[in-house]
């Protein structure tokens, strides 16, 4: 038996109320209307990737039609790599690599979190996720936590899913995904 508080049932209203059903991230309204980067660059929580994504040339390629499920990190997941390797990877010199990088996070796809709790069902508790960087990530979930690891074994958890976008959807995530190093 649960009980809801008047908190909680206020919170579930709010959160339902905004921008046409989306959740906020980064302390902004995602519209269902606006593609991937016009929601991306409104995010306080996203300014290192949007840099990125930016430095890598593919802005046009995430407001192109889609579908696309992009696997977004924070700037905080940014923050857990090495001193350094963001600044690195920003330079032209890196533009190659940050591309992969970027891709690894990519996938050709319109895939909610029901669906890809779906595929890792049909797939034994498992699913292996190709990305458009050529990564292969294996998906998982306990309860609503999907967890995705990249070809390093690192775990990366999915922490807002299901940001509708016009040409995809977003989940927010804690991780950077590198590909095999």
């Amino acid at each position: 038996m649960y009980k809801i508080t008047t908190s909680a049932l206020t919170l579930c209203i709010a959160t339902a109320a905004t921008a046409d059903g989306n959740p906020e991230v980064g302390g902004a309204a995602m519209y269902e209307s606006k593609n991937i980067i016009e929601n991306a660059v409104n995010s306080a929580d996203h300014t290192t990737l949007v840099a990125a994504v930016k430095a890598a040339g593919l802005v046009e390629t995430l407001q192109g039609e889609g579908p696309f499920t992009v696997f977004a990190p924070t700037n905080a997941a940014f923050e857990k790599l090495a001193d350094g390797t963001v600044a690195a990877l920003l330079e032209p010199e890196a533009k190659e690599q940050l591309t992969r990088i970027l891709t690894c996070h990519v996938v050709a796809a319109d895939a909610m979190s029901m669906v890809i709790k779906g595929m890792i069902d049909d797939d034994g508790g498992a699913h292996v996720v190709p990305t458009l960087g050529g990564c292969m990530l294996k998906a998982t979930y306990d309860g609503d936590m999907i967890m995705l690891e990249d070809e390093n074994g690192r775990m990366i958890n999915v922490t807002i899913a299901d940001v509708e976008q016009s040409n995809g959807v977003i989940h927010v995530v804690d991780g950077v995904i590198l590909p095999r190093m």
